[in-house]
């Protein structure tokens, strides 16, 4: 296990916006790099304001937003759409565009039009691509065309189907080694970071120690160089299965339910609107009112 030093982030951000050498700079004087998904203004204000060092525009947001199984039926799109709107507001952090499943996999003009569309577009300062095999050809063709690309192995939920489900990746030798291997290949080709989600811990240390480009983990141990979850996972919005790695930090969809519950029994009582939440007219001026349509003979 890497006995590197680990260091709070910021509990506010500091001025400007994360440049792609700092990330690095951390990870040199060892301290932890906060990531959050983000899909919406206001949740990016939010992070923003948190002290969030890189936000994630993932496409996890087919599930979680827009009521998928999976992230594999997000367009390019959609993602450009929600993309455009975290960048509005976010000030501090770096926000990286997530291109999804069917937008780079044909060739590496593919995945180098829709980089540059996110963006363009989206307003994204640099964007993600899943997988290492021939995606490390696409990686190598987005950062010589001067866009930032981050990496993502392990468990990579758009080729979930083949992986055999959303199960842990790297638990036997030959496995760890793969991802290693994969690891190496995708720093050469030049990523900036790398995601490593659900690999066990042992081996996220090793790649992690191996790699000049920070790690960031999610479900990979606390050795990685940074840490991510998803935005409905942490606050407890999502519905669905939730991963074992998931923290959750608040319980935000029984306190939304209990507000609505009491919105839906105010307005069938008639409790609500009470006088302090409607407007008023002058006596003169309803006079006027009830004479003009008296006389417009209206009922």
């Amino acid at each position: 296990m890497s006995t590197r030093p680990r260091t709070p982030g910021p509990s506010t951000p500091a001025p400007g916006k994360v440049a792609l050498p700092e990330l690095g700079e951390m990870k040199r004087r060892g301290d932890t790099i906060v990531m959050i998904t983000s899909y919406d203004a206001p949740s990016a204000r939010l992070a923003d304001a948190a002290g969030v060092e890189l936000i994630l525009v993932g496409d996890t947001a087919a599930m979680v937003m827009l009521g998928h199984e999976s992230t594999v039926p997000a367009t390019l799109d959609e993602m450009i759409f929600l993309t455009r709107a975290v960048t509005r507001v976010a000030r501090h952090p770096l926000v990286i565009g997530d291109l999804p499943f069917g937008t780079y996999e044909i060739s590496d003009e593919q995945a180098v039009a829709s980089a540059i569309r996110m963006v363009k577009e989206g307003g994204a300062d640099v964007v993600k691509l899943e997988g290492a095999g021939r995606m490390v050809s696409r990686t190598r063709a987005i950062a010589e065309s001067n866009i930032g690309i981050m990496g993502h192995i392990g468990l990579t939920p758009q080729s979930a189907t083949k992986l055999g489900g959303f199960k842990a990746q790297g638990r036997t030798g030959a496995a760890a080694i793969r991802l290693y291997e994969q690891a190496l290949e995708l720093e050469d080709a030049g990523c900036f970071a790398l995601v490593l989600e659900a690999v066990p811990a042992a081996v996220s240390a090793r790649i992690s120690e191996a790699l000049s480009i920070p790690t960031i983990g999610i479900g990979a141990g606390s050795a990685c160089d940074g840490q991510v979850l998803v935005w409905h996972d942490l606050l407890g919005l999502y519905a669905g299965r939730t991963p074992r790695f998931v923290k959750q930090y608040a319980n935000l969809a029984q306190e939304i339910g209990t507000a609505l519950r009491r919105y839906v029994d105010d307005v069938r009582s008639r409790a609500f609107p009470e006088e302090q939440h409607t407007y008023s007219i002058p006596e003169e001026e309803l006079a006027e009112f009830e004479a003009g349509i008296a006389a417009l003979s209206i009922r």
